[in-house]
């Protein structure tokens, strides 16, 4: 399963050791901070794949710093999940206005957690996601790192691979280079844009020796598409 980093801004320091603990035997890679402030340059540094975010913070408040996140073109679509005592529904129905994905509500028990933040990888990030991936005849196993088509692996290097699942899970769009190098190898990865050209003739040969080759289109002007159907 490709690596999944989540952020916890989490002031009690008793909640953030039991978050960090349960989310790392589930398998993510966990950063925990105790503040906003404190969350602001590894976000800048670094997009998390989820945020795990306490309503109730010393200085900026969790509710303000989702408002932040989300007037910014880079982290609008950053996944948030709040973390808060607060159980009203008025509350529950304010941080989802604001733009949180989801809301839990404290205490909660370490199980419903990770489904919670697996539920969300599923919808917003289903490229991180361990679940078999199938188009036609193509197969795509993250976990086992392996492409096939009716047995026959196909060879494909892991920067290939990415791309690939990515493809996958994010059918008939179109992507800019630039919008694949951010979603693909990550926003903090400083490569020349034309780089991702090289990989897709890549990926391009590797699906030809099974006559795949045509789902990935290149689309004049704009950049590539993942098309399921051959046109």
């Amino acid at each position: 399963m490709a690596e999944v980093m989540i952020l916890v801004v989490e002031d009690e320091a008793a909640i953030s050791t039991l978050i960090q603990f349960t989310l790392e035997q589930a398998g993510f890679v966990v950063q925990c901070v105790a503040s906003v402030e404190a969350a602001q340059p590894l976000l800048q540094s670094k997009l998390a794949d989820v945020l795990l975010l306490d309503w109730m913070l010393p200085g900026t408040s969790g509710i303000d710093f989702i408002r932040q996140l989300r007037n910014d073109i880079r982290s609008r679509d950053l996944p948030i999940i709040l973390l808060t005592a607060r159980g009203e529904e008025t509350d529950k129905e304010q941080g989802l206005n604001l733009g949180a994905d989801d809301y839990i509500t404290k205490p909660f028990s370490p199980r419903e957690l990770v489904a919670r933040i697996n539920a969300l990888l599923r919808r917003r990030a289903p490229q991180k996601t361990s679940t078999p991936l199938h188009v036609h005849d193509l197969e795509l196993n993250p976990q086992q790192q392996r492409v096939q088509v009716n047995g026959q692996i196909i060879a494909l290097g892991p920067s290939e691979f990415k791309l690939l699942h990515f493809f996958m899970t994010h059918p008939d769009r179109v992507y800019t280079r630039r919008q694949l190098l951010d979603l693909v190898w990550g926003d903090h990865v400083f490569i020349e844009e034309r780089t991702v050209d090289v990989h897709i003739r890549r990926l391009r040969r590797g699906l030809e020796t099974v006559s795949y080759d045509y789902l990935i289109q290149t689309v004049r002007g704009s950049g590539y598409r993942f098309a399921c159907n051959q046109e």
